[in-house]
């Protein structure tokens, strides 16, 4: 994706200026910690009371929600931006539910976002989930790329 440094930037900064905490997850995460695959979208997680408080800022990249979003493996809030070009993935931190790898049934994915690891990427020092927590709902999604992080993680 393009210009993932200026998007990192700017959504950090919005969201560190209105006090709102937040954690990078996902792929981002994992390539944060070493993953050599490449970085697809950014994906954030924040308290679901916060979409609201960020709106208007973000309104003009918006290319889904904020909305209840739930396919197969997922059930979130979720809002994503297109910030010229790099797409990111903002999720509700705390009602976040995932499937079972057999997908029979759904999983509460709760985030603490008082426990992160501050990493550097890009020159910038980013609140990153932590790496277990990473690993264990990385392993309940489906693909190649879920195991090279996986790997690359552990």
């Amino acid at each position: 994706m393009k210009n993932t440094k200026n998007a990192l930037i700017w959504i950090t900064t919005l969201l560190n200026n209105k006090s709102i905490p937040f954690q990078i997850s996902g792929g981002l995460a994992a390539k944060i910690y070493g993953s050599p695959r490449p970085l697809n979208d950014i994906d954030i997680d924040i308290p679901e009371e916060n979409f609201i408080t960020i709106y208007e800022d973000v309104k003009p990249y918006i290319i889904y929600g904020p909305n209840q979003y739930k396919d197969k493996k997922w059930d979130c809030y979720l809002m994503t931006l297109n910030y010229f070009g790099q797409e990111i993935d903002i999720c509700g931190a705390y009602n976040t539910k995932i499937t079972t790898k057999d997908n029979k049934a759904w999983l509460k994915l709760p985030t603490n976002l008082k426990n992160v690891n501050y990493q550097q990427y890009l020159g910038i020092t980013l609140p990153v989930m932590p790496k277990q927590k990473l690993i264990d709902y990385k392993r309940q999604l489906d693909g190649g790329h879920q195991l090279i992080d996986i790997n690359s993680i552990i």
